[in-house]
């Protein structure tokens, strides 16, 4: 089993991919349908399942992502349905949910509304969903995705649409306590600086927002400032290099209390604002 595993690494590695030894272990636990943790129980692994094992190494060495072999990405306390044309979420965006999740709890909202706009595979949803006490809608125009995120959702109580977000939830509008998103934010011109299974595993339109890479964050502002009630909270994932343009736009937008956080590496990743009262 350890020589399988250190085989299998090596090939990974020479391949260039990032983490071959947990990717050799997560293969071969998909393979052999047990958890990780439990490869070391396993005594014998049969002709097929190692020629299984390895066909599955040999395309994840040529770039196919390790969530679409295994049809599985785990998210918080979420494990998720993934696979070609849905966005596989990455652990930065874990840390959008705890802003909003601390936002909320600071605030003792009995029953909040919350609008996920771009789900996706429903990750954010489902998380919010589980872990906090509100009423939870989503909105995906991917059909691809839309599929994934209805399996992802089923049963969860949200409310799932499919559609653009820049006409979804006119019957929410002004009542909604959180919007809440991972939009489309990485600039065209760092597409070549991608990863190769991000590039060509993730669909174009969950990664690359247009000729501007503010532009998704653009569309999605005026949606949150009708979405919202005053007070409400905006949180939105934005790439590394817009830690002061994404503020500023969504200043520029009219929303209040402007601040940006930092993912787990430090980095600029978070924008959060509040919907200002009127009058």
């Amino acid at each position: 089993m350890n020589e399988l595993i250190r085989l299998a690494a090596a090939r990974l590695s020479a391949a260039g991919l990032p983490s071959p030894e947990v990717d050799a272990r997560l293969l071969l636990s998909h393979v052999l349908d047990v958890e990780p943790a439990d490869l070391a129980t396993v005594r014998v692994v049969s002709p097929d399942e190692q020629a299984r094992f390895e066909c599955l190494v040999a395309r994840r060495c040529n770039g196919v992502p390790l969530q679409h072999l295994t049809g599985v990405a785990y998210f918080r306390y979420e494990q998720l349905r993934v696979g070609p044309g849905v966005f596989v979420p990455r652990p930065e965006t874990e840390c959008l949910v705890q802003l909003v999740i601390d936002w909320l709890t600071a605030r003792a909202v009995e029953r909040p509304v919350v609008v996920d706009l771009g789900t996706g595979s429903g990750a954010i949803a489902l998380a919010l969903a589980h872990e906090t006490r509100a009423k939870v809608y989503a909105v995906e125009a991917s059909h691809e995705a839309f599929a994934y995120a209805e399996q992802n959702l089923a049963g969860s109580g949200v409310d799932l649409r499919l559609g653009d977000w820049s006409d979804a939830f006119i019957d929410l509008d002004g009542t909604v306590d959180v919007v809440v998103s991972n939009p489309p934010y990485v600039p065209q011109a760092s597409r070549s600086e991608l990863p190769r299974d991000v590039a060509d595993g993730d669909p174009d339109m969950a990664l690359f927002a247009g000729d501007d890479d503010l532009d998704a964050l653009r569309s999605l502002l005026p949606v949150a400032k009708r979405l919202l009630r005053p007070g409400g909270l905006l949180a939105c994932e934005h790439d590394d290099s817009q830690g002061e343009s994404a503020p500023e736009l969504v200043t520029q937008a009219g929303f209040g209390a402007v601040a940006d956080h930092k993912d787990l590496a430090g980095r600029p990743r978070f924008v959060t604002a509040v919907q200002e009262w009127i009058g």
